[in-house]
C-alpha cells in the first residue's frame, strides 16, 4: 500500500503534474516540443538519415553534387564536398545535446553544492569557499577554455562538458548562498533544529525544495550557455575535429569554402547557425513552465 502512494505521488508531481502545466502554457509547450525534437533528432536522427556518411571528411565526396542549393532531395542543400547538409546537422545534434547537457547538470551541482555548503556552515569554511569563487569568477571564460581545450586536446563530450563548467558554477554558488544565508534563520528552519532533526534533513527537506525553480531555470541558462561555449571552441579550432559537431560546420565554411563571400553559399554557415538558434529557444520558451513545474504556490494559469 505505502508503495503503490509513492508511486501515485511520483507520477501525479512529476508526470501529470508538469504535464498539464506545459499544456496550458503555450511558449512552455512550444519549447518542449522544440527540445523533444531535438532530443530524438541527437537520438535516432543519424540511425535513420538519408546520407549517414556526410559528416565523415574526406571520405565522402561527390564533386557532382558540391555546392548545390536547397532542394527535395537536399532539403539544405549540399557543401563544398558534396556532402548532405541536414544529414551533417543531424550528426551534429548528438555531440553538442551530450556536451551541453553534461556541462548544465555538472555547473548546477557544483554551484548547488559549493552555495549550500558555504552559506548553511557559514564561518572559515563560507570565506574558503567564497574566496575561491570569487577568484574565478574574476578569471575571463573564454581564454581560459581556450587555455584548457588547447593543453587537454580532448575529443570526448563528457570531458568537454566538465571542461566548460571549470567557471560556469560560480554565479550560481554565490546566488545559491545568499538565498540560503536568507533561508536558514526562518520559522520552518529553526522548528527543524529544534525538533533535532539532522542536518542532511534541513537541508534537502526543508531550504533545498523552496529553491528548486531557482535551480532548474538555472540549469536551463547554463546548458544554453555550454551550447555557445561548444560551438565556439570547435569554431575557433582549439578541439580536435573527430567527433562532429555544428562548430566544425562554421568552422569549415569560414575556412575552407569562404561560405561568408558569397551568396550562393550562404546556406553553409545559415544552416548550422539555425539549428543553434532553435535549440537555445526550444530550451528558453520550455523554461517559462519550470517555475510552475518546481514551485507549487506560483501555479497559476498563463494564458
Amino acid at each position: 500500500m505505502i508503495a503503490r502512494e509513492a508511486l501515485h505521488h511520483i507520477v501525479y508531481d512529476w508526470v501529470i503534474t508538469p504535464g498539464r502545466i506545459i499544456m496550458r502554457n503555450k511558449k512552455a509547450l512550444i519549447g518542449f516540443i522544440i527540445t523533444l525534437g531535438y532530443v530524438l533528432m541527437a537520438v535516432i536522427g543519424p540511425e535513420v538519415t538519408p546520407y549517414p556518411e556526410s559528416y565523415k571528411y574526406p571520405k565522402y565526396i561527390k564533386p557532382t553534387i558540391f555546392k548545390w542549393p536547397p532542394s527535395l532531395e537536399h532539403p539544405l542543400g549540399t557543401d563544398y564536398f558534396g556532402a548532405d547538409i541536414w544529414s551533417k546537422i543531424v550528426w551534429g545534434s548528438r555531440t553538442v545535446l551530450i556536451i551541453a547537457f553534461t556541462a548544465g547538470f555538472i555547473t548546477t551541482l557544483i554551484g548547488i553544492t559549493v552555495g549550500m555548503t558555504a552559506g548553511f556552515a557559514g564561518g572559515r569554511l563560507d570565506a574558503v569557499l567564497m574566496g575561491v569563487t570569487d577568484i574565478l569568477m574574476t578569471i575571463p571564460g573564454l581564454p581560459l577554455l581556450i587555455v584548457l581545450a588547447t593543453i587537454i586536446r580532448t575529443s570526448n563530450p563528457i570531458v568537454i562538458g566538465l571542461m566548460l563548467s571549470v567557471n560556469a558554477w560560480t554565479g550560481l554558488a554565490r546566488s545559491i548562498r545568499s538565498a540560503v544565508l536568507a533561508l536558514k534563520n526562518t520559522e520552518f528552519v529553526e522548528a527543524a533544529r529544534a525538533l533535532g532533526l539532522p542536518t542532511w534533513h534541513i537541508v534537502f527537506r526543508e531550504i533545498m525544495p523552496n529553491l528548486m525553480s531557482f535551480i532548474a531555470v538555472n540549469f536551463i541558462f547554463a546548458t544554453i550557455g555550454a551550447i555557445y561555449g561548444s560551438v565556439g571552441l570547435y569554431f575557433l579550432g582549439v578541439l580536435p575535429f573527430t567527433e562532429f559537431n555544428w562548430g566544425i560546420m562554421l568552422n569549415m565554411a569560414y575556412s575552407q569554402a569562404g561560405a561568408h563571400h558569397s551568396i550562393e553559399t550562404m546556406h553553409y554557415i545559415l544552416a548550422p547557425i539555425a539549428a543553434i538558434v532553435g535549440l537555445q529557444l526550444g530550451l528558453l520558451l520550455f523554461s517559462y513552465a519550470i517555475d510552475e513545474i518546481f514551485n507549487p504556490r506560483i501555479r497559476t494559469e498563463i494564458s
